[in-house]
């Protein structure tokens, strides 16, 4: 490099002819002018700029969250204050957010991560004791080599290779013990968040009620991953540069007191040095905690496009809307990349300020330091030999004499130059292990803000699951629909209230009384149900589409909140089954079984034969032949649209819970394997909830409940055969040619069905 340079300065004088020093002066005044541009200017435009840039900022983070509307009162000013103070930053929420998850970490004090610390703490300490071993070392060495003593360093150079098997050994294990303390953190945030997650279904209730957390997986997995390796690492990043800086100011106060200097200069000049370093990085830190946030959020985002894509595959290939879904994947792509192509900028420039004052400036101050007690000695002066523990090890031989080395009666020797060389050499590595201690203390700085960016995540994921598993709710309304007739949904700020409660029954009854059906949007979709069902009333629940049939399920299996009124239900009564049902992984008994494990399964006492004989009931039966109980395969491909619900229905058969809510769930199903389903079930004793359209079912229910899609409904007992007939003479209608008698009496049929025309 210094050659290229050199002819790089050879062919400039040449060319501009002009002397070479005046060319290297004019590169490196353009590079200090565009260096001191490019970080004045930021600040200089800030200052100027800077309410404009708050409104912007505010904007943005407003419009990222898709709020689209903002109620007039809240005022400007507040609105911004709480923008900053959710800005991630080494600040007091930080700080407490911090303590949060340091008390999931570390447990309590006789946990496995005090005794794994207490060890990483140890194994530090004696690196730095080996540190300042081997900087004695080699000014030992260098001594003898200018002393011209091949014994003595061969001996010196011996005791270098041994020092060698513990400081690798040391410096291994240091790493070691780093991934063991972040693997343990790690174990223990993932514990706690697994056990919030599941909760109380908050997994459930933080997708559809709640609206705070976007990509929650992202910060399950990413974000913990994260905080407990930076966590790890930052412990070691800080103790060790602390152990360093104590032992090597010890070990250097002790070396320059053996020259008789003067003890205050030096680290006066270097307290002034890194302190005005400090004090400038921190004026012209950017912001990398919202840095590193807004990073983690796209990198979520990108995946959670990613997911859609992989579970909507299907839809997707027969729509044939790749195009669509490669142009946002694009653009989720192109967010992050322009994010970190900016985060990268912003590095730069300040690793550029950060090498310089570290690498340059520190070192230039040490070697100022470190020549003063040699420069300002005089000729006759004479060292004392120290004997401190932290200072230079006499390694001598006994005997060995050297025309510059003489030592007299009082213990003193003449100041010579191998001693000087020695005291330079030592001086210097010592001086050396502190200066990048410090800057490893410095630089912590930034990791510890980028740190407050994952803790803010994980931290705010731990409150939202909390909240959520306490039925409290945050969600960005698009409209507010407070009130339909009678019913009224009461609000506390913008938030709804869920004011109806929900009791266990005694008597394995279904009681509603006054309940309405209402969204987690807050849409009101029946302002008020009422009905009475006992076991053995088998209910058929019609009604036009969006009439909030599946959403009565959904209330009565606990998922949504209840608004109003009171809602008797049996405890853990209920099975439900959905139109597209879902597949575990494991085996095909697996299937059979679920919520249940192999354990549960033993536990009730039932075989595989008993399994069997319900596979038989749901005609499954060639597939346990096929691929037997302990085949384990994706089902969710392997199995037919039609298997999948029966294997649903098997699961029915398995549980025999008192009610089943059937939401479609035998549509793919052939006729007279349904019926053979249905009658199953009641022979069981177990009592239906059913939504569906085909006219077959009717028959195995007793009551109907029946929605107009106004919000109005009827309760009433089943006749299934006159619902027949109304059936039979809606289809011969629509085959006749319109008319106006035709149009009304195909309203009033509709009304009687509760269907669609």
């Amino acid at each position: 490099m210094p050659s290229v340079v050199s002819k790089f300065l050879e062919k400039g004088e040449q060319t501009f002819h002009a002397n070479r020093n005046v060319i290297s002066g004019a590169v490196i005044a353009t590079a200090l002018f565009t260096y001191a541009y490019k970080v004045g200017y930021p600040l200089i435009d800030y200052l100027i700029h800077k309410s404009n840039k708050e409104n912007l900022t505010l904007n943005n983070n407003l419009v990222s969250n898709g709020m689209k509307h903002q109620t007039g009162s809240v005022k400007k000013k507040k609105s911004i204050g709480r923008f900053r103070n959710g800005i991630p930053n080494l600040n007091l929420a930080f700080i407490l957010q911090f303590i949060k998850l340091l008390r999931i970490m570390i447990p309590n004090l006789l946990s496995t991560e005090i005794a794994l610390l207490g060890t990483h703490t140890t194994f530090l300490f004696l690196r730095t004791f080996l540190s300042i071993y081997v900087a004695n070392l080699e000014g030992t060495i260098v001594k003898y080599i200018v002393r011209k003593e091949p014994r003595n360093f061969i001996r010196q150079l011996g005791t270098w290779f041994a020092v060698a098997i513990p400081a690798t050994f040391i410096n291994s294990m240091i790493k070691y013990l780093e991934s063991r303390i972040a693997l343990s953190f790690r174990s223990r945030l993932v514990d706690h968040s697994y056990r919030l997650y599941f909760h109380n279904q908050s997994y459930y209730r933080v997708t559809v009620l709640d609206g705070r957390l976007d990509n929650c997986s992202q910060r399950l997995t990413d974000d913990i991953e994260t905080v407990a390796n930076t966590v790890s690492h930052l412990y070691s990043q800080i103790t060790k540069p602390c152990f360093d800086i104590l032992l090597m100011a010890i070990a250097l106060a002790n070396l320059v007191k053996s020259r008789n200097s003067n003890l205050i200069v030096g680290p006066v000049i270097i307290s002034g040095v890194v302190v005005i370093s400090a004090l400038i990085l921190r004026l012209v830190s950017p912001k990398f905690g919202q840095l590193v946030a807004q990073e983690a959020e796209k990198k979520g985002y990108l995946r959670h496009v990613h997911a859609r894509i992989v579970s909507n595959s299907e839809e997707i290939a027969f729509y044939g809307g790749h195009k669509v879904e490669q142009s946002h994947l694009r653009q989720a792509y192109r967010l992050l990349g322009e994010h970190l192509e900016h985060m990268f900028g912003v590095r730069l420039w300040f690793v550029m300020l950060e090498q310089f004052l570290m690498k340059y400036v520190w070192s230039g101050t040490g070697m100022i330091v470190v020549s003063l007690p040699i420069l300002l000695a005089t000729t006759n002066r004479r060292a004392k030999k120290s004997t401190n523990l932290l200072a230079l090890p006499e390694t001598s031989s006994h005997g060995t004499k050297d025309a510059q080395f003489t030592e007299d009666a009082t213990g003193e020797h003449d100041d010579s130059v191998s001693d000087r060389t020695e005291y330079f050499t030592t001086a210097k590595n010592l001086l050396i292990t502190g200066s990048n201690a410090v800057e490893r203390l410095m630089s912590s700085y930034k990791d510890i803000v980028e740190l407050a960016g994952h803790t803010a995540r994980v931290a705010n994921m731990f409150t939202v699951l909390e909240e959520a598993s306490q039925g409290i709710y945050h969600k960005t309304l698009v409209a507010k629909k407070e009130k339909r007739e009678d019913f009224e949904i009461e609000f506390r700020g913008n938030q709804p209230l869920a004011k109806g409660r929900m009791i266990q029954s005694t008597n394995n009854e279904i009681i509603l009384h006054n309940v309405p059906i209402v969204t987690p949007n807050c849409d009101i979709v029946c302002p008020s149900l009422s009905l009475h069902l006992e076991p053995g009333q088998h209910l058929l629940i019609t009604g036009p589409n969006g009439c909030g049939k599946s959403s009565l399920f959904r209330i009565l299996s606990g998922l949504w909140p209840i608004y109003g009124g009171e809602l008797y239900t049996p405890k853990n009564a209920m099975f439900y089954i959905p139109q597209r049902p879902y597949m575990v992984i494991g085996n095909l008994r697996d299937q059979v079984i679920y919520p249940d494990t192999y354990a549960d399964m033993i536990n009730k006492q039932i075989t595989e034969e008993d399994l069997r004989r319900i596979m038989r009931l749901v005609h499954l039966d060639h597939i346990v032949e096929r691929d037997t109980f302990h085949e384990v395969k994706d089902w969710t491909d392997i199995l037919s649209g039609g298997e999948k619900q029966r294997m649903a229905v098997a699961r029915l058969f398995y549980h025999r819970p008192k009610y089943a809510l059937l939401d479609e769930c035998t549509s793919a199903v052939s006729i007279d394997v349904e019926s053979h389903i249905y009658q199953s079930a009641i022979d069981m004793g177990i009592t239906l909830l059913t939504i569906t359209h085909r006219p077959t079912l009717w028959k195995f229910h007793t009551h109907i409940l029946q929605f107009d899609g106004t919000g109005l409904w009827e309760f009433n007992r089943l006749n299934h055969i006159s619902r027949l007939d109304l059936k039979k003479e809606k289809d011969e209608l629509l085959k006749k040619e319109d008319s106006i008698d035709r149009t009304q009496r195909l309203d009033e049929l509709n009304k009687l069905l509760g269907e669609e025309l």
